[in-house]
Order: C-alpha cells, then sequence, then structure tokens
C-alpha cells in the first residue's frame, strides 16, 4: 500500500505542476536541458563510479557510451528547440477557403520512463531529454537492477532538475507496478518484451499510448569479400565491447557461408585474444555479468546437450564474469538459438550461400537491428529490402544509435515507437491540427434545408469545379 501512496502522490502533484503551465515555455525546458549537460560534466566520475559498481563497466564504454551520448542529445535538442516547438503551416485548402491552417506540436502532460539496467545512465536520461524538450512534467523509474546508479539518479536529478516537474522514484516490482497502475500521458518503457506486454496491459486499462524499446536476436551476415580484420574488430566491438554482450543491438548471432566460416572463426579468436588477453577473466575492459539470474540464464545456454560441443572457443566463467565465447553450428532449435542471448556467448551459422541468410533472419522474430558485412551493392540493396528490423548497419555494429538523426527503435517483437533526436520530441508530443477561418465567405449551400440544387454545387466543389467554386463563393443555393 506503501508503494501505491508514493506513486499516486507522486504523480498527482506531477499533475499540478504542469497543469499550472510551468513546463512549456522554452525557457524552462531549454534550462533543464542545461542543467542534465551539468549534471554528466560535472559528475562524471560519480557516474563511472556507479556503473563500475553496477557492472564492472570500463570507465571508457561509460563515457564513450553513456555520458557522452546524454552530452550529444541535450546539446542537439538544445540547438534544435526552438524549431521543434513552432507550429508548421500548412496549406488551408480549398474546401475551406478563406482560411489558414497549421500543426501545432503540444506536450502530452505526464509522463512515466521506466528504464533499463544495462545503461542505466543512458536509457534513464535519454529518454527524458526527450519528454523535456516536448514540454512534459516526468516521472524516472530507474532500474533496481542497477542499485548504484538508481540511487545516483534519484540524488543528483533534484540537485539539477526541477524537481516539481521532473521526480524519481526508485524500488523494484512493487514499486514499478504501483506506478503502472496509475494513469499516465505516455509510457516509454526500455526492457525485455514479457515486461513490454506487461507494461502494455496496464497502459491498455487507461488508453495510455506507450513506446516499447525491447530487443531481439540481432543478427550479423558476413559476406567473404569483407576486409575480415576490420570487420571482426567491430563485431567484437559492437558484442564484447558494448557491456560484455548485456546490449539490446548487440550482435546476437553470425551467418556465414561454410567455405568463408573458419577464417572468420580465426580472426574473431586473434582479435578477441588482443582485445582481452589469453586470460579475459582477469580483463578490466570486460564487463561482468549484472547478477547471479542472468549468470546462471547465460551458464544454462551454453550447458545445454546439444550445444556444450559446439563451443570452438572461450567458455571459461568464475562467479562473476563468462568469456567471450564462440561457438559453431548451434542447433536452430537449441535455447541459444531461440532466445535473446543477452551476454558474451556468439553462435556462428553456416550456410551454403549468402543469400540463404534472408530466410534465416525472417523466419525468425524481428530483431532491433540487422548488420551485413559485405562490398557487393547489390546484396546490400536486397538486404535492405528484404529483411526487416527496427535498425540496419552495413559493415559496422551499433553505431547508428549515435545519429541523431536516425530514429532508434524496434518493429515487432523488437519494440514499438521510436526515440532520438527529433524522434524523441515527437515520442513525447501530440500533433494538434489547427484550422483558422474568417466569418465571410459563406457556402449556403452546405446548410439545411438541402437541395438538388445545393447538393449539384457541393458535387462540383468536390470535384474541383471553377463554376461551383464561384458559386458556393457567392453564396449560390442554385435551383430546388
Amino acid at each position: 500500500m506503501e508503494a501505491v501512496a508514493v506513486a499516486a502522490e507522486a504523480r498527482e502533484r506531477l499533475r499540478a505542476s504542469f497543469a499550472s503551465g510551468r513546463t512549456r515555455p522554452a525557457a524552462w525546458r531549454a534550462a533543464q536541458l542545461r542543467g542534465l549537460l551539468r549534471m554528466a560534466a560535472e559528475m562524471e566520475a560519480e557516474i563511472c563510479a556507479a556503473l563500475r559498481a553496477d557492472l564492472a563497466k570500463p570507465r571508457t564504454e561509460s563515457y564513450v557510451h553513456e555520458i557522452s551520448l546524454v552530452t550529444s542529445s541535450c546539446k542537439f535538442a538544445l540547438n534544435n528547440l526552438k524549431k521543434w516547438m513552432e507550429p508548421k503551416k500548412v496549406p488551408g485548402g480549398l474546401l475551406t477557403f478563406p482560411s489558414t491552417a497549421r500543426v501545432t506540436p503540444e506536450p502530452l502532460g505526464v509522463v512515466l520512463v521506466v528504464s533499463a539496467w544495462n545503461y542505466p545512465f543512458l536509457l534513464a536520461i535519454d529518454p527524458v531529454i526527450g519528454a523535456i524538450a516536448a514540454g512534459n512534467a516526468v516521472l524516472l523509474k530507474p532500474s533496481e537492477i542497477a542499485p548504484a546508479t538508481s540511487s545516483l539518479l534519484a540524488d543528483l536529478l533534484p540537485r539539477y532538475v526541477d524537481s516539481s516537474c521532473i521526480k524519481v522514484v526508485e524500488g523494484g516490482v512493487a514499486e514499478t507496478t504501483a506506478l503502472l497502475e496509475q494513469k499516465w500521458d505516455k509510457i516509454f518503457y526500455t526492457g525485455n518484451s514479457k515486461v513490454g506486454r506487461i507494461v502494455m496491459s496496464f497502459a491498455a486499462k487507461h488508453l495510455t499510448p506507450v513506446v516499447l524499446e525491447l530487443g531481439g536476436k540481432c543478427p550479423v551476415v558476413v559476406d567473404s569479400n569483407v576486409d575480415l580484420h576490420v570487420a571482426t574488430k567491430r563485431i567484437a566491438a559492437g558484442k564484447w565491447g558494448c557491456n560484455n554482450g548485456q546490449a539490446c543491438i548487440s550482435p546476437d548471432y553470425i551467418i556465414t557461408t561454410k567455405s568463408f566460416a573458419p577464417k572468420l572463426l580465426d580472426s574473431l579468436k586473434k582479435v578477441l585474444n588482443k582485445f582481452y588477453g589469453k586470460d579475459p577473466l582477469r580483463s578490466e575492459d570486460l564487463s561482468r555479468i549484472v547478477n547471479s539470474n542472468h549468470f546462471n540464464r547465460l551458464k544454462a545456454l551454453m550447458d545445454e546437450e546439444m550445444v556444450s560441443d559446439k563451443i570452438v572457443f572461450g567458455g571459461q566463467s568464475d562467479e562473476q564474469k563468462i568469456a567471450p565465447t564462440l561457438l559453431l553450428d548451434a542447433p536452430l532449435d537449441s535455447a541459444i538459438m531461440k532466445e535473446e542471448i543477452f551476454g558474451p556467448l556468439l553462435p556462428i551459422i553456416t550456410v551454403d550461400k549468402i543469400h540463404e541468410s534472408f530466410a534465416l533472419i525472417n523466419s525468425m522474430t524481428k530483431p532491433l537491428a540487422a548488420y551485413l558485412f559485405s562490398k557487393d551493392s547489390k546484396l546490400k540493396r536486397q538486404f535492405e529490402r528484404n529483411v526487416s528490423a527496427g535498425g540496419m548497419v552495413f559493415n559496422d555494429t551499433g553505431i547508428h544509435l549515435t545519429n541523431q538523426n536516425l530514429p532508434f527503435g524496434g518493429v515487432g517483437e523488437s519494440g514499438m515507437g521510436a526515440y532520438h533526436g527529433t524522434f524523441s520530441f515527437d515520442a513525447f508530443t501530440h500533433r494538434k491540427a489547427v484550422l483558422d477561418r474568417s466569418f465571410p465567405g459563406e457556402a449556403k449551400a452546405r446548410y439545411p434545408p438541402y437541395t438538388r440544387g445545393k447538393l449539384k454545387i457541393l458535387k462540383g466543389v468536390l470535384k474541383g469545379n471553377p463554376l461551383a467554386m464561384v458559386q458556393a463563393a457567392l453564396g449560390c443555393t442554385g435551383w430546388a
């Protein structure tokens, strides 16, 4: 009951703040964004320390993948805020002449952001940036699975932004459930599809729109004509260099040809040895598995009877880390090829011809990202046309989310809605249609009592007949 009371009180206070109009002016929005910029700059060490405590995340990853992206989002929003807020004029239309028309962006109201544990700073603050830019009041629920970062956010945000309009509620399942039971104007959730369905069921009770940033099995197709050393470095960076594979856009499996697989495998082994050494469990550049539940889940994927003998590199583990692990031709009906891995295991699936990868990818649920390494322009076009995914990158992995001009979001099982840049503003904005007419220019034919003459004029107007338009403008009613 306490969790419900806290959730209801927080929502009501935010509702009152929004109703006062406090969040609407551009000056307020810009001030909050500048506050977040200051927080990212002044508290860099504290943020990195929290990420280290939660995930043993290397400082380089903490800065490059979290702090710098928050900074980039804030700056982009500040630079474009006035343009985003301006009503957009559109043609008035012949049928409403004389009139003017515009599309006016307005904030949705009070929004809930439920963030994830794997990038607990970035995935908490990035949606909040969009919500603030759009003029909303925001309640942030950080992930309890990253407790150090959650506690830090609860401490820092009231010091850098307006706490009457931007609040943090910490807690676990009970607190999240209590928040979801409240009526919000939008819910933004980042996490897995199982919880995504729960979020959506709560939202449906109030007809609340949602953005669901989920995940999926992100494929990497590797053609034989690539610069192999560069390709394997980029795959490794996108897999193990992104929170040890605990990332929603991390490569989940590789598809290549049977003839090219030995070369690819050999190159990956060399790159991994160079990146993390002969004993990767001792590497300071490799994040740990977030908790025992996820650790045991990953171990179970590796230890499945039909999979354990497919490990061709790695497989070592201690009580907190699992080494980068490569598997060759794990059965497609194994758990590792059915579930999103979300960890340091990377199966390599072989096919006879590279085009066979399309059908394999499309036989699974739509991924959040799909990657193709190739120099073949025709193959790239076919991949783009035939593979459905939230996003797509050629000859690299994961870097599309750094481009503020691109939407980031899923499709199908990998999510709905998108954000980043202007798409973040749009995610928390209602586009209101506004038409402004003057009093002259009455068309009497539109009003009862209806006659055949009036109908003839109206038909002419609707068909674009110039004479009928003049008759309507002059107030003619035609013949009975």
